[in-house]
């Protein structure tokens, strides 16, 4: 429901290598500050807070809540080329991160702020997958 399709493929950026390595496995992974004892995102080849290049990846959860979010009900690029509504999430992960993502499996209109959500995978052309998030439920834990 509400998946988006034709999408743009994200880059593969410095720093970004070990996520999207992950994600071939569909594990979502983040880089943490060995120094700082947390996470971070997006991923970067160093700490944000301390600027430390010690860093180490571990799998995240892949569960959280919604954040904030907006439908876009106006779609105009070719890489939205169905037309659907779809939700922009921003997820805050049980680990204290925020991660810009899409909500699909549920009604755009059913998304709200505090929305208990789990990861889920849209496979790229390329043997990466794009982690989205879909409603929580009791059986959907992961």
């Amino acid at each position: 429901m509400n998946q988006v399709r034709n999408r743009l493929e994200p880059p593969v950026t410095h720093g970004a290598e070990p996520f999207w390595a992950g994600t071939r496995e569909k594990r979502l992974l983040l880089p943490w500050c060995r120094p700082c004892r947390r996470p971070f995102f997006y991923p970067r080849p160093f700490c944000p807070l301390c600027l430390d290049r010690d860093i180490e990846w571990r799998e995240a959860s892949g569960t959280g809540v919604v954040h904030a979010f907006t439908i876009d009900h106006r779609v105009e690029g070719v890489s939205f080329a169905d037309g659907s509504p779809f939700v922009v999430a921003l997820v805050a992960l049980d680990e204290g991160v925020r991660l810009m993502t899409n909500v699909i499996g549920c009604a755009p209109d059913e998304v709200s702020v505090d929305l208990p959500v789990t990861v889920c995978w849209e496979a790229l052309s390329d043997g990466r997958h794009l982690p989205l998030f879909t409603p929580r439920s009791e059986t959907n834990t992961r």
